[in-house]
C-alpha cells in the first residue's frame, strides 16, 4: 500500500494507493492544493479512483468536487453528508474496492454528523473523530460529543493496537499515532467515562474556525460560485425546525404548508425521492427565482433537502427576503424516509 500525506501542513490529505494496479484515493483534498494533487498523482503514476471527504469540513473549501471535475475520480462521502454531486454514499460496514485494497468504513459520527473513518490495511484514516493526542471538537451544529464517545472506543479502540492512526488535522507536528497509544495516552480519553468526556468537551470554549462561513457552507453545499450570498451563522441559528413527523401530520391536514425542495434536479428524483406536491428549486437559484413563488410570502413554508442544511440555508435566505412563515425539515429526506412515509419519483 503506497500511503504519502500531500499538504505538509496542519490540514492532512492523503493519497493511498495500490501499487500493483496504481488505483488510488485522496482523502480530505483541499481546494487551494488541487494542482498539488493531480501533480503527485501523475508523478506517482496513480489513477485517482476516489475523492473522500471524511466528513463535512468547517475550516477549509473541499477540493473533491474540482477533482472530480478535472479526473474521472468519484467523490464518496457518508450517506449522512448533506452536499449534492456525491457519486458514492457510504454506510458502516460497507467495503470500498480501489485495487487490491479494501477499504472498510466505519460511521463515527460526533465531530459532525456524517464524519466516517475508513481502516485499510493496518492503518486508520480518522479525520477529525480522533486526532493524535486529542480529538475533534464537537461543539458544530449536528455535533455529539456523547456519539463521539462511543464511535472512538466502541470502534476505533476496537482495532488492534498496533493500527496505524492518520488524522486529518494535527496541530502539534505529528505524523501518525496507534491505537494502542492513543487508548493509553490520548489526554481527552486516557480514564475518562463517557460522562466526563461529555462534559469536557461541552466545556472547551473554543473559538470558531476563520472563514468557517465561507467554507462550512459553501462545502454543505458544493456551490462554488462566490458570487452566492449565504446567511450568516446567526440567521442559521434563527430558523424555526419542523419534524418529518409533525410535517407528515401538517400535509394529512385540511391546510398543508407549501414544500420547496432546495435539491439538485438529479435528487429530486433519486432513491430518496421527494414529497408530493413539492416543488423543485435548486438553493443556488433560490434568490434569483424568489420572485416564482411571490404569492407564497404570507403562507406557510417548508424547506427540504437531503439531510436538512441546505434546507435550513435556504429557509434563512427566504427570511430574509421576506417570506414571514418559513420552516426547515429537521432531517430532510433522509429521515422522511426513515420513516417510512410516502415519496414519490
Amino acid at each position: 500500500m503506497f500511503c504519502r500525506e500531500l499538504n505538509r501542513g496542519k490540514c492532512k490529505t492523503y493519497m493511498v494507493g495500490c501499487e500493483r494496479t496504481r488505483r488510488a484515493v485522496l482523502i480530505d483534498p483541499l481546494k487551494d492544493n488541487t494542482a498539488r494533487y493531480l501533480a503527485a498523482a501523475a508523478y506517482h503514476g496513480f489513477h485517482l479512483e476516489y475523492v473522500i471527504d471524511t466528513h463535512t469540513h468547517a475550516d477549509h473549501r473541499s477540493g473533491t468536487w474540482d477533482l472530480a471535475e478535472l479526473t474521472d475520480a468519484k467523490v464518496a462521502m457518508s450517506r449522512n453528508a448533506p452536499a449534492p454531486h456525491i457519486n458514492l454514499h457510504l454506510n458502516h460496514g460497507d467495503i470500498l474496492e480501489v485495487g487490491g485494497l479494501r477499504f472498510k468504513i466505519l460511521s463515527t459520527p460526533g465531530h459532525t454528523p456524517d464524519a466516517i473513518s475508513l481502516y485499510v490495511c493496518g492503518a486508520v484514516f480518522t479525520g477529525d473523530t480522533l486526532l493524535i493526542g486529542g480529538t475533534g471538537r464537537a461543539d458544530f451544529a449536528g455535533g455529539d460529543a456523547g456519539q463521539q464517545y462511543d464511535a472512538i472506543v466502541g470502534l476505533l479502540f476496537a482495532l488492534p493496537d498496533e493500527t496505524l492512526v492518520y488524522p486529518a488535522h494535527d496541530y502539534r507536528g505529528n505524523h501518525c499515532s496507534t491505537i494502542g497509544k492513543e487508548k493509553a495516552s490520548n489526554p481527552r480519553l486516557a480514564g475518562r467515562s463517557r460522562e466526563d468526556y461529555v462534559k469536557l468537551m461541552n466545556n472547551l470554549g473554543l473559538p470558531l474556525p476563520d472563514k468557517i462561513q465561507e467554507a462550512l457552507q459553501a462545502n454543505q453545499s458544493a456551490i462554488e460560485d462566490d458570487s452566492v450570498k449565504f446567511p450568516d451563522m446567526t440567521q442559521l441559528n434563527a430558523v424555526r425546525q419542523i419534524s418529518v413527523s409533525e410535517l407528515r401530520q401538517r400535509l394529512l391536514g385540511g391546510n398543508p404548508p407549501a414544500i420547496i425542495d432546495v435539491r439538485e434536479p438529479e435528487e429530486y428524483c433519486d432513491e430518496l425521492g421527494h414529497i408530493e406536491a413539492s416543488r423543485l428549486i435548486p438553493l443556488k437559484l433560490l434568490t434569483a427565482r424568489a420572485a416564482e413563488i411571490e404569492g407564497l410570502k404570507h403562507s406557510e413554508i417548508v424547506a427540504v433537502c437531503r439531510a436538512g442544511v441546505r434546507s435550513s440555508t435556504a429557509a434563512a435566505i427566504l427570511t430574509a427576503l421576506g417570506f414571514e412563515h418559513v420552516t426547515n425539515l429537521k432531517g430532510g429526506m433522509l429521515e422522511w424516509n426513515e420513516a417510512g412515509f410516502p415519496v414519490e419519483r
